[in-house]
């Protein structure tokens, strides 16, 4: 063996932190507060804010490998801790704002945060769960009101930045420290936590920029509608500062009105976000199509789970608006697919490639994937095979911070996602369902993500979730949860009669309920636990 002669460099975030102030320094990051004012600061000053924030927390007793922790929505002040804190050693842990105080003082607890950095606007959440984290010794409010006295505990943002000065002896850190603590959502037990390295943020960002995948560069004017919060928010943010792209933050403003307008004024080209988020931005486009110019727009990513065929289509003909569909989770930082079309699919029908570009592509670059039935059989790429989706790569997690839920990985090596899918021929990854809301019907397996999505092509339909409700003979059978459109109805047989032309029979929901709209979880996914509680039993009451 003769190893390679070249330089040791290690695979951190600093690297990212001074090359956006040496190459981008007046490149902006814009945020909006939560009086939809705007602040903007450029690369060259954010650098020092950083830097002012290292000073701050290591006066304050912050030591390499402690959790910092932040209870913030997208701000500029957010991104300071996204960078100023895993660059000076410690670890950044983002809380979401959008769970319980019960599952936020479990989650805090869980990971000893030390300080915490809180908006002003979430303070009283904090109390809730304050006593719960012992462990918590300073707690600092970005965006305080000056008028307004904070609680005996807590300090200023500003004021704790202001005494210090605006560069900092950042450590020599090894690519395998932590930086950043992200936990899931807790869909099935109580959250885990994912500790992300250096190595593997600097690559998941290197990745997401590639042409093949998100292609982010120092011409992007990037929106990350996906919360801080959120698996990193998906990478964006990290991403953009390697790059230099100019960053929009939308602080607590996610309704589609507000997305759009800043989209428009800031000539946003890259945005990215839950289907949830974007079903409400193109239905106000199809309400009122020239009020916002989305000129610029390059793409919008949709992930967190599957697009319905509808929307993505749906923002390309009546809009002329890339949609780029992609896979990933907490686990995988997140990014682990891209539906991106070969170049051998272009001549397809207009019909067959929106079934390639609607699937969660295929695996991204130093990412592997395979699906294995029950038994761990690993199955072929055929189309047809259904089995659970695993995934593996230098950004994927090889266990949970702690020690819990070592069931999701292999003993091979492989990260079991608890997603249902197939795999064709061309390697593309359909996701037919999580392990643990596909429909069980008679022992046959019957896909809720494929109802969903053909359901919302029915021009009356804006949401549906599809869930498995109790049945006195099949065990479950599959009933769809309906929002319709403002003015519009439709009647059960009408979507009976849509449906059963796509689907063998025993697929076809056996009930319809009208919902106003379809619960969400804290990441804004369908939340179809909360239909089976509430619904779960409309079939054995008949």
């Amino acid at each position: 063996m003769i190893d390679g002669l070249m330089m040791d460099f290690p695979l951190t975030l600093t690297h990212f932190l001074r090359r956006a102030r040496d190459f981008f320094g007046h490149h902006e990051i814009v945020s909006r507060k939560g009086d939809k004012s705007l602040t903007r600061i450029s690369y060259a000053d954010f650098y020092k804010r950083c830097a002012k924030l290292a000073h701050a927390l290591r006066r304050l007793g912050v030591t390499r490998g402690d959790r910092v922790a932040t209870l913030a929505w997208n701000h500029s002040g957010h991104l300071e801790a996204y960078l100023g804190v895993p660059c000076m050693g410690a670890v950044v842990h983002t809380l979401n704002l959008r769970l319980s105080p019960d599952e936020l003082g479990y989650i805090a607890a869980h990971a000893e945060d030390k300080v915490l950095l809180v908006d002003a606007s979430l303070l009283p959440l904090f109390e809730k769960f304050r006593e719960k984290v012992p462990s918590i010794r300073h707690v600092i409010v970005f965006d305080a009101d000056s008028s307004k006295p904070l609680p005996d505990y807590a300090t200023s943002y500003e004021a704790l930045l202001a005494p210090e000065v605006e560069d900092y002896d950042f450590p020599h850190l090894g690519e395998n420290e932590s930086c950043m603590l992200c936990y899931t959502s807790g869909t099935t037990g109580n959250p885990k936590g994912v500790l992300y390295s250096h190595r593997s943020t600097v690559l998941h960002a290197l990745g997401a920029c590639m042409r093949d995948n998100l292609g982010i560069a120092c011409t992007d004017t990037v929106l990350p509608v996906v919360p801080m919060f959120h698996a990193a928010a998906w990478g964006l943010t990290f991403a953009s500062v390697a790059t230099g792209a100019k960053l929009v933050m939308p602080g607590p403003h996610l309704d589609p009105t507000s997305l759009l307008e800043l989209m428009a004024a800031e000539g946003v080209t890259f945005a990215g976000g839950v289907p949830t988020i974007w079903i409400g931005i193109l239905d106000l486009l199809d309400k009122d199509p020239k009020r916002f110019d989305l000129g610029a727009m390059r793409t919008m990513v949709i992930g967190g789970s599957a697009a319905p065929p509808a929307l993505i289509e749906g923002f390309r003909a009546r809009h002329g608006l890339e949609v780029t569909h992609a896979w990933g989770m907490t686990e995988t930082s997140p990014l682990g697919t891209v539906a991106r079309l070969k170049p051998e699919l272009q001549d397809r029908s207009d019909a067959e490639k929106l079934t390639f570009r609607a699937s969660q592509g295929f695996a991204t670059v130093l990412v592997e994937q395979r699906h294995t039935s029950e038994d761990g059989t690993v199955l072929p790429w055929d189309g047809k095979s259904m089995g659970e989706l695993e995934v593996r790569g230098p950004w994927v997690a090889r266990a949970y911070y702690g020690g819990e839920g070592k069931d999701r990985f292999t003993k091979d090596g492989w990260f079991r996602t608890g997603d249902v899918v197939t795999i064709d021929v061309e390697g593309y990854v359909n996701i037919t369902d999580r392990s643990k809301d596909v429909v069980k019907s008679g022992g046959e397996w019957i896909s809720s993500v494929a109802l969903e999505n053909a359901l919302m092509a029915h021009p009356a339909v804006l949401e549906a979730a599809v869930f498995a409700a109790a049945h006195p003979k099949w065990s479950e059978r599959p009933v769809a949860a309906i929002v319709e459109r403002e003015g519009k109805t439709v009647t059960d047989a009408e979507l009976a009669t849509f449906l059963e032309s796509k689907f063998p029979k025993y697929w076809l929901p056996d009930a319809y309920v009208r919902v106003a709209q379809v619960p969400r979880t804290s990441t804004g996914k369908f939340m179809k636990s909360k239909l089976r509680d509430q619904y779960g039993d409309v079939l054995t009451k008949k």
